[in-house]
């Protein structure tokens, strides 16, 4: 079955096979895609596209990603616009990078951004190695924000 998964209003997740149907993409008002694989295809629909080209392997380096993709979905969100982060399967890259986002634009802790997506899409389930980066993003974002905090303070 073909279908997006909504995490948020300006937010989806799905495998590459509902991301190519054109109709699905229009009928949901997606204007931006985030394609987390080296080898599947982009819509045929004119979007918005970026390519993160890391495989499903826990040795890829999706953590250098992170900042770059979420803030691509939160500006596209800003514009009116709705993004689609998509890989194979839509159950481990895609996911790694949703949750960063969830973690780094919506505040959400890392077991808060996993609940809501799992919720949202059961399937889910990032490989250890992204789970391991994205522990890693946690910390990286409370470490972030508690500079950014004694700035102010001091």
């Amino acid at each position: 079955m073909l279908h997006l998964c909504k995490l948020t209003d300006s937010l989806f997740i799905s495998n590459s096979r509902s991301a190519c149907d054109d109709n699905l993409l229009l009928g949901e008002g997606v204007t931006f895609c985030i394609n987390v694989s080296k080898q599947q295809p982009f819509p045929g629909l004119r979007v918005g596209t970026l390519r993160v080209p890391v495989f499903d392997d826990p040795a890829e380096n999706l953590y250098k990603y992170f900042d770059r993709c979420a803030d691509a979905i939160e500006d596209a969100g800003r514009a009116g616009g709705r993004t689609l982060v998509y890989c194979k399967n839509g159950r481990s890259r895609s996911a790694s990078i949703c949750i960063a986002y969830l973690m780094k634009c919506r505040h959400l802790s890392l077991r808060e951004a996993f609940e809501h997506l799992k919720s949202v899409r059961p399937s889910v389930e990032p490989n250890e190695g992204f789970w391991a980066q994205l522990q890693r993003y946690e910390s990286e974002l409370q470490s972030r924000q508690s500079g950014t905090i004694s700035s102010v303070i001091g």
